[in-house]
């Protein structure tokens, strides 16, 4: 195959997913429109300061909050679904948030959703109002569902390296799996986009660790950031320079690793990057379903965390949304319903399943 038979980048340097002929005409025609408009945030070179790595992610994070107000305008009224907020304590003795979105009819026992929401693990919120509408439009199909708001990294809800936002999602699942008789939980689902992918596979790594893996019954990461290895990606990741720069590129990534991970400390620890894990850590854990799409730089570490599950014999099942960007399927939901409406569908099957 020559070179300009390769995919992405792999074909031409300067290729985009705007240029991509694989590119869903629907978001490339959005991402035109936001080119247009400029106004990016340049990631600070690779050896920036932790100091310097947060100012970005605060800017990062105030960028994307821009389109908030449009957000709540287009958001569709879920009246079947009831919307409270929990306030429980965390195991470092601090207070969390978790946003519940129930069912109006709750006549049964149904599945719970655990939801962690994306950002890097280091910025955004689960009151953003894209996650907000994500866990109201899996509640509209039956799902008692809880968006946990934890500690990040960097951005407004920070500054908490590694662990302290997974020991968020970890009380948060124990709450749930405390309260599965009040809630009317029949199964605990644990589920999350781009870093809350990394932290629903992280915590029931850590469950299986800590002796109360029993509580989860199963995992839905989507497009998850769990390698950990962006400033110099691995040849085995081809994703990682195919599609860098659609949506996602190695030196945002870079950056935002080092606000997760001042110290670099823990870059073979699979609590903070899941790929770091070993057959014995995976062996014995519930079902899963790793969702990735087909234009993200992600693509091909959340594959790899496909196949080393069924080599440790967990039940596993992996699907890539082709054309999409990053969580590509999820961010555009009145441009793609389609694609939205099918993420929602697919995800509540899985966790009727386990019943």
């Amino acid at each position: 195959m020559t070179d300009t038979q390769k995919p992405g980048k792999l074909g031409n340097p300067d290729a985009t997913f705007i240029t991509d002929p694989r590119a869903d005409p629907r978001i490339k025609a959005v991402m035109q429109a936001m080119a247009a408009l400029g106004g990016g945030i340049t990631p600070p070179a690779p050896n920036a300061s932790y100091e310097e790595c947060i100012a970005y992610s605060q800017g990062f994070e105030a960028a994307a909050a821009a389109s908030h107000p449009m957000e709540r305008q287009m958001m569709p009224t879920f009246d079947s679904v009831m919307s409270t907020t929990q306030t429980i304590k965390g195991v470092d003795g601090h207070d969390i948030t978790l946003y519940l979105h129930m069912p109006q009819d709750q006549s049964e026992a149904g599945p719970c959703i655990v939801h962690m929401h994306g950002g890097g693990m280091v910025l955004m919120t689960a009151a953003d109002p894209g996650f907000v509408r994500w866990r109201n439009s899996l509640a509209a199909a039956g799902m008692r569902v809880i968006g946990v708001e934890f500690r990040n990294g960097g951005g407004s809800l920070g500054n908490h390296p590694f662990p302290a936002g997974l020991n968020d999602c970890a009380s948060a699942v124990n709450w749930a799996h405390a309260n599965r008789e009040s809630l009317g939980i029949s199964t605990i689902v644990l589920s999350g986009e781009s870093g809350g992918g990394n932290l629903s596979l992280a915590t029931t790594l850590k469950a299986k660790q800590e002796g109360w893996l029993e509580q989860i019954d199963g995992i839905y990461a989507m497009c998850p950031y769990i390698s950990g290895s962006y400033a110099n990606p691995p040849l085995a990741l081809v994703s990682l320079r195919e599609n860098d720069g659609y949506s996602l590129d190695g030196a945002m990534m870079a950056t935002m690793v080092k606000v997760y991970d001042p110290h670099n400390a823990h870059a073979h620890n699979p609590l903070a990057w899941p790929l770091q894990a070993s057959t014995e850590d995976l062996e014995g854990l519930p079902p899963h379903v790793i969702s990735v799409n087909e234009l993200d730089p992600l693509r091909d570490e959340g594959l790899a965390y496909y196949r080393k599950l069924l080599a440790a014999g967990v039940p596993a099942l992996a699907r890539t949304v082709h054309g999409t960007p990053h969580a590509g399927d999820l961010m555009l939901p009145d441009v793609t319903p389609d694609l939205y409406q099918e993420a929602n569908a697919l995800i509540c099957r899985f966790a009727r399943s386990l019943i």
